[in-house]
């Protein structure tokens, strides 16, 4: 077995294959890895995602296709959620310090639908004021990316998890140790991962003080209300970027039987 780890996406990026003759297939996807986190990164000045937020309404953005598969996916689980997800909250985790403002004028924050529209050639156009963060999906689209890589190259099998948001490819049974969110250093449940993603969102990491409330890194997009509950929520899903999104959908709403999960072949469960 192969196993190396690098700092990415907020967090360290660990890859596991079977065999010893895969080390360049490795290399490619911690390079797939890379160049994704820079294309999406809320933070970086040159990504895709800044270049959208800066933009003014009525231009449009060209963009690379993963990022525009990644709108496109974010956009979909938003409409089905009815706004529980949606990228466009970005605002909201700017005005709680949770990200850097992008622009000193602050937008309000909108549904993505009025913040942008997507064109069929790889374009998108700028409808409303308004600024997105695809850190609730990215991580899960660029696991998905790593493994697609791997599987390409020849790779029998394996596991990248990037901090939780995991997906195990291949034959073999990945086991997996889920935190206890009211003390994330020990294991609430234990299951086994086989040819399918897993991902999980908790506040227990970055919920803090502010303004004489506590906010986290997670909210409710209907209304902006922080998420914050000493809940966790953990998404099966096929493809992890569905996974990763999901998560958001069943801490927000509390129903691991949201009619989204069966749309999209997943299962869920609060801790």
């Amino acid at each position: 077995m192969i196993r190396r780890a690098q700092p990415w996406l907020g967090t360290l990026v660990d890859i596991a294959v079977e065999g010893t003759s895969s080390q360049d297939a490795v290399t490619a996807a911690f390079a797939e890895i890379a160049r994704l986190h820079r294309l999406m990164s809320f933070h970086d000045g040159a990504s895709d995602i800044a270049h959208i937020n800066r933009a003014a309404p009525g231009d449009v953005v060209r963009v690379d296709a993963a990022t525009w598969n990644v709108l496109r996916l974010a956009g979909e689980i938003a409409d089905l959620s009815g706004g529980a997800f949606d990228i466009a909250c970005a605002p909201w985790l700017v005005d709680r310090q949770i990200l850097p403002a992008p622009e000193h004028v602050q937008p309000l924050a909108l549904t993505s639908a009025a913040v942008f529209s997507l064109d069929d050639d790889g374009q998108v156009r700028k409808c409303g004021a308004g600024w997105i963060d695809v850190g609730g999906i990215a991580k899960g689209y660029i696991v998905d990316a790593a493994v697609a890589v791997l599987e390409a190259a020849g790779v029998p099998g394996g596991c990248v998890n990037a901090g939780g948001d995991m997906r195990a490819f291949g034959v073999s049974r990945v086991p997996v140790a889920v935190r206890a969110p009211g003390a994330p250093g020990r294991a609430a449940r234990h299951i086994m991962l086989c040819g399918e993603a897993l991902a999980t969102s908790g506040s227990y990491f970055s919920a803090r003080a502010h303004r004489g409330g506590v906010v986290s890194a997670l909210v409710d997009a209907r209304d902006g209300r922080p998420l914050v509950s000493a809940a966790s929520a953990s998404v099966c899903a096929r493809r992890c970027a569905v996974a990763d999104a999901l998560t958001k959908v069943v801490l927000a709403t509390g129903d691991c039987a949201h009619p989204l999960l069966a749309a999209f072949g997943a299962t869920a469960f609060l801790i």
